[in-house]
């Protein structure tokens, strides 16, 4: 899955480094870079011993968003729950001095497992379909078990208010990313649909979940978890930038997203129709499973959620678009998603008027 380098980064610098700071790392080093990771350039670094290993860093250039991009917190919270029952790949060192390769960065140990992105995971028996998905919700589970303070994470965010900040800094910040301009058409991204309309509804303190305060990851989906080479279970989980002390019903709504928009969303995937795909868990169980370790129940504010995830959503999606404007994506894959952020913002529209009818009955 690591290719050709398309941002380049100063590799003598890097293997200076690395010479005095990680020697299990022998140099000279090989570097490639991943397709994935959309908004933090990802690495493959190999030593001279041929071991592989992950080096995350923030992208070039002046930054549209000053909470996203957070190479730093992803370090901090791998390194935190590193002994725990929670699968995360060991980090080795983190770089904060730009001065060496241009922005901060972290080198992490390579998983050497299945990374899937197709969260109906083909290409394998229903059967093993059937406990990766369960695996990857119980390892969610384990996470939202984790006392913050246990690991040292009790700074790492605030107990409550967690809905309420993310309002406000979705707010700010696709207030920031519709107003980028493309480098070659000069033309601004433009706003997301209903937006103002949603920000009301969404801040209403009476519909809100209670808050929880326990770690999540921020993005939890299938294609962020690494599975192991031929078991049908977790090896670790990647992709922390987002990471916080928060509500926990946001990683939950976050990888249920494929059955939210599975027949009628923006860019649904099929397969997750009901009987579509043998093997597939219904969201139904999806949720029982995650109530059985995680021992709490999400259920009465699912809905909630879920329209809340998708409105997220439109916002990734319209910071996408922005950094694609900006010439600033990572992702060989981020133009195909950069004008998806209109089509998710009617979604969630649409999810939020269902939201209310029940509420009304």
């Amino acid at each position: 899955m690591a290719g050709a380098i398309r941002q380049p980064i100063d590799i003598p610098a890097l293997e200076r480094y690395i010479s005095q700071h990680v020697p299990e790392i022998t140099i000279p080093i090989d570097v490639k870079q991943f397709g994935f990771g959309q908004s933090n350039p990802t690495y493959q670094l190999t030593s001279t011993s041929g071991r592989k290993y992950v080096m995350r860093k923030k992208p070039p250039g002046k930054l549209i968003s000053k909470t996203a991009h957070k190479v730093e917190r992803e370090y901090r919270i791998l390194h935190a729950l590193h002994d725990t029952d929670v699968t995360v790949p060991k980090v080795y060192c983190l770089c904060e001095d730009d001065s060496i390769i241009g922005t901060p960065f972290y080198i992490m140990e390579f998983l050497d497992g299945r990374i899937i992105e197709d969260p109906a995971i083909p290409n394998v028996t229903p059967a093993e379909r059937t406990e990766m998905w369960h695996d990857a919700i119980r390892t969610l589970a384990k996470l939202h078990r984790v006392n913050p303070k246990s690991v040292g994470l009790e700074t790492y965010g605030k107990p409550a208010g967690f809905y309420n900040r993310q309002i406000k800094t979705f707010q700010i910040l696709s207030a920031a990313q519709a107003q980028a301009v493309d480098a070659d058409t000069k033309k601004a991204v433009g706003d997301i649909p209903h937006f103002p309309d949603m920000l009301a509804f969404f801040s209403d303190l009476a519909t809100q979940p209670k808050d929880r305060g326990v770690p999540i990851h921020g993005d939890y989906k299938i294609d962020n978890v690494v599975f192991h080479k031929t078991e049908p279970r977790v090896i670790g989980i990647l992709d922390w930038e987002m990471s916080t002390i928060g509500h926990p019903l946001s990683d939950l709504a976050n990888i249920l997203n494929p059955y939210i928009t599975a027949l009628s969303g923006p860019n649904p995937h099929l397969g997750f129709a009901p009987g579509a795909t043998p093997g597939l868990p219904s969201q139904e169980q999806v949720v029982s499973w995650y109530r059985e370790v995680a021992g709490w129940s999400p259920e009465p504010e699912l809905a909630w959620g879920t329209a809340f995830s998708i409105f997220r959503q439109s916002v990734i999606m319209q910071g996408i678009a922005a950094r694609v404007a900006q010439r600033q994506a990572s992702s060989a894959q981020a133009k195909a998603y950069a004008d998806l952020f209109i089509e998710f913002g009617e979604f969630s529209w649409g999810l939020i008027l269902e939201a209310k009818g029940r509420a009304r009955l």
